[in-house]
């Protein structure tokens, strides 16, 4: 598949903004509204909720009209056989190593072994949407957006490198609407201390280049992405985890994806995109330079 075909960037990060955060910020207000109501609550959620989906519904009116995208992208979400298992078990483990990696290594620094034990509830709520449901939800229904669309739009025009960078910059200003809304995870976030925002913040960058290098390493699955999000979020609520070891967390991840662009530079430097079995264990560079975009997609 030509990623020239994904050829609405604009478009289509302009309306995934405008829609969302229209929905977000008539949520924040509702959610505000004294004193509260169960009439209130619902409409929050459902604004909330509707936000999340408006990305999806870009999608579809860019590619509505077009079956070879249509095809494309079904075939990203259901062809799951393709993947090579390593991939499988990164995407449903690495978040998982690194949150218990950094509780670990909070110890050191005084912090309690308590954070080992499974959280008796979660740290925020979600209005009428139980939380386990948007932990899975959320994850599902952003990466079906980003993935489906949104990435490939970037990459047929910049190197995975330059595509993670701007995507993760995007990505953190789209959830900025979601602090309005009160008792929300962002909300609590932002009226917490100044560092634990930052963290969120920056914790993007490593995040979104492990999850890109996951994604294009398996073709372009779809799925793949879906559980690497789920199991971030996931993973980060079950434990009775302290802040500051989500800090150390994303402080691995930054190694862990400084040690992936270094020992694969050509895979996100290169602006053409190739085939996942063009990079081998051995990076055969005598190989690379004699495919071109045209030939491989």
């Amino acid at each position: 598949m030509n990623l020239k075909k994904y050829q609405h960037p604009i478009p289509f990060y302009l309306l995934s903004t405008i829609l969302p955060w229209t929905c977000w910020w008539i949520a924040g207000y509702l959610s505000h509204l004294s004193p509260e109501s169960g009439v209130l609550t619902y409409a929050t959620s459902a604004f909330a909720f509707l936000g999340l989906i408006a990305p999806n519904l870009v999608v579809l009116a860019l590619i509505w009209r077009d079956e070879e995208l249509r095809s494309d992208i079904r075939s990203r979400v259901f062809n799951v056989r393709s993947v090579k298992f390593k991939y499988w078990i990164a995407s449903v483990g690495l978040m998982l190593c690194s949150i218990l990696l950094a509780q670990a290594i909070s110890l050191a620094f005084g912090y309690p072994i308590t954070q080992f034990k499974l959280a008796e509830s979660f740290s925020f709520s979600s209005g009428v949407w139980p939380v386990w449901f948007l932990l899975i939800a959320a994850p599902f229904l952003e990466e079906l957006a980003w993935h489906s669309y949104g990435t490939d739009s970037l990459r047929a025009r910049f190197s995975l490198m330059t595509t993670s960078l701007i995507f993760a910059l995007y990505w953190v200003v789209w959830h900025f609407p979601l602090s309005s809304i009160k008792d929300y995870y962002h909300s609590n976030l932002v009226e917490g201390d100044l560092i634990y925002t930052l963290n969120f913040a920056f914790s993007v960058i490593p995040f979104v280049l492990i999850m890109n290098w996951l994604y294009y390493k398996t073709d372009r699955n779809i799925t793949v992405a879906v559980i690497f999000h789920i199991t971030a979020g996931y993973f980060n609520e079950i434990f009775q985890t302290h802040p500051m070891s989500k800090v150390i967390q994303t402080g691995l991840l930054i190694i862990l994806s400084v040690y992936l662009v270094l020992k694969d530079k050509d895979f996100f430097l290169r602006k053409e995109v190739l085939p996942p079995s063009i990079f081998n264990e051995q990076n055969t560079a005598s190989v690379i330079p004699r495919i071109s975009n045209n030939d491989t997609q």
